[in-house]
C-alpha cells in the first residue's frame, strides 16, 4: 500500500475525481443505434450544453422541441455529429456519446429532468477541452440564464478553448446582468457569439441553433451563406466572431 493509500483525504479526492469521471462517460439515455464514437470524414463535431436546473424547464421543453433542427440544417453542410451535455442539483453533470440524428438527441433529451441546483459552466467547459484533445470540436452551444460561478476562472477556461481553436456560441435567456457579461467574455475569447432570447419566441432559439450547427459542420463559408440567404441570426453570430 503506497502512502496516499494511507491519507483518508488523498483517497477521497481521487474517489471523487473517478466518481465525476465516470459521471461524464455515462449517456444520459440509451442511444446506441445513433451514436458514434468518433466523427466520420468531412463531418463537424457540436457540444450541445444545456443548465438543467430548475429555472430552466420553459427552455428546457422549448430545446427538446427544436434540437432536432440542428441536424436538418448541417446536413447541407457535410453533416454533423452532436454530444449532450448538461447538469442539474449540485453534483450532476453528465455527457452523452456524440449522435449523427436528432433521433438520437431526441431519445437523451425526453429521459432528462430539470431539477433545482447551482450552475457548473466550469464543468462544461472542462469537458469540452477534454473532448477536444481527443478528436476534433469544432465548436460548442451553451443555453443558459445564469452565472453562479467565478467569472475569471471561466473566463480562463474559455481562453484556452479559444486557443484550441473551438468558438463557443452562448445563447443567453433572461436579463441577469451577472451572466450576460460572463458570456459575452466566454464568447468573445473563444472567437464565437453571444445572443439573447426568448422562451416564449420558439422561432429564435431554433434560428440561433440552426445557424450554430452550420458553423460546426461547415465553418464560415457555411455561416455566410445562410447569412446571405437572409438568415437573421446567422448574420448576429457572424458579425460578432474571428
Amino acid at each position: 500500500m503506497g502512502e496516499g493509500d494511507k491519507n483518508p483525504l488523498a483517497s477521497a479526492k481521487r474517489a471523487e475525481v473517478e466518481a465525476f469521471a465516470a459521471n461524464l462517460r455515462k449517456t444520459p439515455a440509451q442511444a446506441a443505434d445513433h451514436a458514434v464514437q468518433s466523427s466520420s470524414p468531412g463531418r463537424g463535431r457540436l457540444v450541445f450544453a444545456l443548465d438543467a436546473t430548475m429555472s430552466r424547464q420553459p427552455t428546457w421543453d422549448v430545446a427538446q422541441q427544436v434540437q432536432g433542427q440542428m441536424f436538418a440544417a448541417a446536413s447541407a453542410c457535410g453533416g454533423l455529429d452532436i454530444q449532450l451535455v448538461y447538469f442539474r442539483g449540485f453534483d450532476e453533470c453528465r455527457a452523452s456519446a456524440f449522435m449523427r440524428d436528432g433521433a438520437g438527441l431526441a431519445k437523451a433529451m425526453a429521459k432528462i429532468s430539470v431539477m433545482s441546483g447551482a450552475t457548473q459552466i466550469g464543468r462544461v467547459l472542462r469537458h469540452i477541452r477534454a473532448e477536444q484533445a481527443e478528436g476534433r470540436v469544432a465548436a460548442f452551444v451553451y443555453v443558459g440564464d445564469s452565472m453562479e460561478e467565478k467569472a475569471d476562472a471561466l473566463g480562463r477556461l474559455a481562453g484556452e478553448l479559444g486557443l484550441l481553436g473551438v468558438k463557443g456560441f452562448l445563447f443567453h435567456e433572461g436579463g441577469d446582468r451577472q451572466a450576460a457579461a460572463c458570456f459575452k467574455d466566454i464568447a468573445r475569447l473563444t472567437g464565437g457569439a453571444y445572443a439573447v432570447f426568448d422562451s416564449a419566441a420558439p422561432g429564435r432559439l431554433a434560428n440561433l441553433l440552426k445557424a450554430a450547427a452550420a458553423y460546426a459542420a461547415g465553418g464560415f463559408t457555411a455561416l455566410r451563406d445562410r447569412a446571405r440567404q437572409g438568415d437573421a441570426e446567422a448574420r448576429q453570430l457572424l458579425s460578432q466572431m474571428r
